[in-house]
Parts: structure tokens; sequence; C-alpha cells
């Protein structure tokens, strides 16, 4: 199948380093960086960007709740209409940088806590779809499978690309299990690798009990963040390569 392998980038911060994104861009279609609220400032975002886009691969805004003490994985909360201006402010903030480099943005993909509530809550999943197709209506949202954040894209109108994580545990509904339980994070290269294989054989999310949630399958994330993301990502699209798989960036992918 043709399939999208994604990271998330740029979640540096002035003289603070987090991941290493220099090493991954050889390895991935589609760069979601961060736009400064949980991570990245106004430097790491442009360098990041170009050097994105000097690798040949697509860029999106990674948008989150303004968290840079809990690297925007703690959850709050804001009116609908607080998170589309957050979301307006971050993603209009990395197209200025794009246009000023003579390109533009591909997608967009909430972050953290952001990400994780809009998969169930009806309200902010369409303020982030809205607050995306204020900005461009070009733009796809990348969004988890079997989420409400995903419905809420196509309700919108938007091109959605459906996400699975190779480095996370789902739970039954096909939420992702929260990183305080024990093994909600995978850090072995080959559990990754059978966990992606497992869901894409399946054609579902697979929860870490043996539930399915039925869903397509667009794009394979790899947090950027982890100790093992430049391990993982390597073998993860040499395994898929190997296997047949045609790695394209999203539009590709999704056709549009």
């Amino acid at each position: 199948m043709m399939i999208n392998l994604n990271a998330d980038l740029g979640e540096s911060f002035g003289a603070w380093r987090m991941g290493d994104d220099d090493a991954l861009l050889p390895l991935i279609d589609s760069a979601s960086i961060a736009c400064g609220f949980h991570a990245g400032d106004p430097g790491v975002m442009r360098a990041t960007l170009r050097r994105a886009l000097a690798a040949g691969v697509e860029t999106g805004a990674h948008p989150s709740y303004p968290d840079l003490q809990g690297f925007g994985r703690r959850t709050m909360h804001f009116e609908t209409h607080e998170v589309e201006a957050l979301v307006i402010y971050q993603v209009g903030a990395l197209a200025a940088f794009a246009s000023a480099e003579g390109a533009s943005l591909t997608h967009v993909k909430p972050h953290g806590a952001l990400n994780n509530q809009a998969c169930v809550d009806r309200g902010l999943a369409a303020a982030i779809a809205s607050a995306i197709r204020a900005v461009d209506p070009g733009l796809i949202l990348l969004a988890p499978a079997a989420s409400v954040l995903a419905m809420a894209g196509r309700d919108q109108g938007l091109a959605v690309a459906l996400e699975v994580f190779a480095d996370r545990r789902y739970l039954a509904d096909g939420r992702l299990q929260p990183r305080s339980e024990a093994g909600a994070v995978i850090h072995d290269a080959d559990e990754c690798i059978r966990h992606v294989d497992a869901m894409l054989e399946a054609g579902s999310l697979l929860s870490h009990d043996g539930q399915r949630v039925a869903s397509e399958i667009h794009s394979i994330c790899v947090h950027g963040d982890g100790p093992q993301a430049v391990v993982t990502a390597t073998r993860l699209r040499q395994h898929l390569l190997a296997c047949g798989h045609r790695l394209a960036g999203l539009r590709a992918v999704i056709g549009t």
C-alpha cells in the first residue's frame, strides 16, 4: 500500500534541545513543526522549516495548548472561540515562515493534550477544524484514526489523513493509552514494527488488550522526542519498503 511516515520536529526551544531532527529528516515523508506553544520558538521554527524544505519533506503545523512547562501534554480547558484563535495564531505563524521561503504548508496536526481531547470532544474538534479552514481550506488535517477530530475535519470539508502511532498503545475505544500507564509508550524498535504490521494487516487500531477499531490508515507517526526515535524510524522505513509498501507524502497518499 502507499503510506506516509511522519514525525514531530522543531521541538527545541532557545538553548534547550529536543530530538535529533537532522537525523530524522531523511527518514520521513512529512514533518509536523512545533509552533511555539508547547515547544519551538521563531528561530527554531524557521530553521526547522528550511531544513525540511531542503530535504524535500512535506511540512505542517503542530499547534498545541499554551503549555511550554508541560510540553503541551497537560489537559487544559478553553472556550471554543479561544481554541480557534490559538490554532489560527500558530498555524498562521508557521505559514508565514513558509511563505517567506517561497513555500506553503501541507497539513496541520494538533499536538498532545489538544489532540487527545479533540479525539472525543466534538466541540473542541469542530473548533480546530474551523480554525484550519479559516487559515487555508486546502490544508490537510492529519488526525488520529477513528477519532471525532477526523470526523469534524470531514464535516467541515477538509481533506483528512488518518494517523496511527508506531510507538504508542491504544485503548479499546481507539484512544491512546495514557502515558502514565505502564506499557503505553513502546520503546523497542522491533516491537514498534510488529505493532505497525499488525495494524496494517488488520486495517484497524489494535488495543493493548486485543480489541480492534476498524479504520483506514494513511500515515504512521514516530514521536521525534523519544530517545529511540531515529533507530525506530530507520528500522520502520526499511521494513515498510522491504515489505513492498510505497512511502509518499500526504497529498499523494490521500489523493489530493
